[in-house]
């Protein structure tokens, strides 16, 4: 399984890591997503890390702003989410092959 955390409400310009923790099994070999939806619309992709080699791909509303990672030792993935805007305003949850987490709120308000 998929457990997610690190939501929270932040002022815009703010940053935010997001934590994605697995469990049973191992990232070691598969690529990480994180997606996100926003209230009314569609859940939409975010950010990727590929596996192997790491290569990195990110939605244009995020590019510049987001940063996936992962570690390996720790079975874990991140979202590093610097200068947010209200836009960014959704549950975010993380992915890797069959399984989701269940989501962490984040909410980008003055």
């Amino acid at each position: 399984q998929l457990v997610d955390s690190g939501g929270d409400l932040v002022q815009p310009g703010g940053s935010l890591r997001l934590s994605c923790a697995a469990s049973g099994f191992s990232i070691r070999y598969l690529a990480v997503r994180w997606y996100r939806q926003a209230p009314g619309k569609e859940r939409e992709f975010v950010a990727e890390m590929q596996n192997p080699g790491g290569a990195t791909r990110y939605a244009d509303s995020v590019k510049g702003r987001f940063t996936i990672s992962r570690n390996f030792g720790e079975n874990a993935m991140y979202l590093q989410m610097n200068d947010l805007k209200t836009e960014d305003t959704a549950v975010y949850y993380c992915n890797s092959f069959r399984y989701w987490g269940q989501g962490t709120q984040v909410t980008v308000s003055a």
